[in-house]
């Protein structure tokens, strides 16, 4: 295990943070009435993105591997206008945070779904999907992929 020290620690939750706040912004004109995340942080500690989820975005049961030495990994992935991730699937639970941007996820069944920014949700377990930007600005998303050692996590077309 590699230990942080806590200074270094502080700095890169205090970059995520500050991304997140950017994400979250808005455009030049003030919102009246409407409270930022980075203000909820402010005034309370911290913000709930998710809280006590037990289905993920097509109300499929989360379902953690079995028997294997659990694995966390993460990514953010920036889409362009235009730009897709190509057809992939999940054999384990992903945590999907739009940072930036909206993206659009097909699903194999012709379903889609939008998720603008601030969306958290867990991604489709075992399906084929695919993610795009159909918007005319960047999208950013942070997914984290809990797998298991030895198991490789996702599957590409």
């Amino acid at each position: 295990m590699i230990r942080v020290p806590r200074v270094v620690a502080f700095a890169i939750a205090a970059g995520l943070a500050g991304t997140l706040l950017a994400a979250c912004g808005g455009g030049d004109e003030p919102q009246a009435e409407q409270t930022t995340l980075g203000e909820v942080i402010a005034s309370e500690g911290a913000a709930v993105l998710m809280e006590a989820q037990s289905l993920n975005a097509l109300d499929q049961p989360i379902a953690y591997p079995k028997g294997k030495q659990a694995q966390v990994s993460s990514e953010i992935e920036v889409l362009e206008p235009g730009q897709e991730s190509g057809w992939r699937k999940y054999r384990v639970p992903v945590y999907v945070y739009v940072m930036e941007g909206t993206i659009s996820v097909e699903y194999d069944a012709g379903v889609v779904k939008d998720f603008p920014v601030g969306s958290a949700f867990l991604q489709a377990k075992g399906i084929w999907h695919n993610i795009s930007n159909k918007g005319d600005a960047r999208a950013q998303l942070l997914s984290v992929v809990m797998g298991v050692k030895g198991v490789n996590s996702m599957a590409e077309r």
